[in-house]
């Protein structure tokens, strides 16, 4: 099902995060490690024979990469609590330029803004950094949003006409708030149906599980639907979550009888997939009637999957087990039955068409980067179509 599957890092490390160039021919991977490696691709396939370029200026783990893609500027975040943006100059190296987050505690992931004149950084310091660039000092000051977040911020999003942003934090909430700067927008934002008040720092909506307030867990991953009407995340309770800015503010919970997921993207308007700490990945889907459902594993090579459920998998293998114990055996076979053969640390789209993925990239603790298409996927799916 997977169109490739790539091993940048030998021997192989977790890869913790990753980016893509705009037309897909390099790649920035954090390999739990605190320096960036930049491969190249040669025509159809990667050179992981070495990394064509690696960004060490960094001191401890890279938690956070993106990828400009009209700018071409690369923007990183760690644990060392700092962030650099990087540029391309001369056609020879990438350069660093120091983002002031003025934070005291490590820098949890950072995103590029649709528009990319500003970054937003989270970090364990329960604050988000909203970062633009001050050419007169020639770095990338910030504004901080603090209120009324209590934990630290796992996770963020952009909305698409860049000045809202979502939250994902340990404090099991999701927060949208107003992130628009004054002397960086280049016309006054319109009201959106998340909210009016264009004031800095507005915190328009506090969001959580419909499983309670002391169930649903840490939001791992928290996305924009690509119409910015809809939000969805994933969180530690094994549960996924969607609310519409134009029904009330009503959240949807999906609970999830497997593993939980760990990072979520959407394939359309109406679809979503997440994957997580069973190594797989998973479809969701909203009916006609507006209400989300779980449909079913995505990895092709997953032989126990059926349409009985996410825990099929769970309870093929613990049958499994309960037999072999009976008889006094021993599994020597520890593979596991996906591509992925450890946790998915991160999805993300890799090609378009529309507001509609074709394909998208999954990353694990297993050292891989895959590379799926939508397409195949569909047709595997016995008439079952992504919407």
């Amino acid at each position: 099902m997977s169109t490739s599957i790539t091993q940048f890092v030998n021997p192989p490390a977790p890869v913790v995060c990753f980016a893509y160039n705009k037309d897909r021919t390099m790649i920035a991977i954090s390999a739990n490690s605190e320096k960036v490696f930049i491969y190249r691709r040669n025509g159809a396939n990667w050179d992981t024979s070495a990394p064509a370029f690696v960004l060490a200026e960094h001191d401890k783990l890279v938690t956070g990469i993106d990828w400009a893609p009209e700018s071409n500027r690369i923007v990183t975040c760690s644990q060392d609590r700092n962030a650099y943006v990087w540029s391309f100059e001369d056609g020879v190296a990438w350069r660093p330029k120091l983002v002031l987050l003025r934070i005291n505690r490590a820098a949890t992931c950072v995103r590029w803004s649709p528009d990319e004149r500003k970054i937003a950084v989270a970090s364990g310091a329960r604050t988000i950094s909203i970062c633009y660039f001050q050419p007169q000092h020639d770095w990338w000051a910030c504004r901080h949003i603090k209120k009324p977040i209590r934990s630290t911020i796992l996770s963020l999003d952009w909305h698409p006409n860049s000045v809202l942003v979502a939250a994902g934090c340990a404090d099991f909430t999701v927060r949208v708030f107003f992130a628009g700067i004054k002397e960086v927008e280049t016309a006054r934002p319109e009201p959106t149906p998340w909210g009016s008040k264009l004031s800095f720092d507005t915190c328009y909506h506090e969001f959580r599980g419909a499983c309670g307030t002391s169930a649903c867990g840490w939001v791992h991953s928290v996305k924009f639907s690509p119409d910015g009407n809809t939000l969805a995340w994933v969180s530690h309770s094994s549960s996924v979550h969607f609310v519409t800015s134009d029904e009330g503010a009503t959240v949807q919970t999906v609970n999830f009888n497997g593993l939980p997921q760990r990072s979520v993207i959407w394939a359309s308007d109406n679809s979503v997939i997440a994957g997580g700490h069973d190594a797989n990945i998973h479809l969701f889907t909203r009916g006609h009637d507006g209400q989300w459902a779980y449909v079913r594993p995505l990895d092709a090579t997953e032989k126990k999957s059926s349409s009985a459920g996410p825990a099929s998998g769970a309870s093929a293998a613990m049958n499994m087990f309960r037999q072999l114990d009976s008889r006094g055996q021993q599994e020597t076979d520890t593979s596991l039955p996906t591509v992925h053969q450890n946790a998915i640390t991160q999805l993300s789209p890799y090609e378009s068409s529309g507001s509609r993925v074709t394909a998208f990239a999954s990353s694990g603790l297993d050292g891989k980067v895959v590379v799926w298409s939508i397409n195949s996927i569909e047709s595997s799916m016995a008439g079952l179509k992504i919407a």
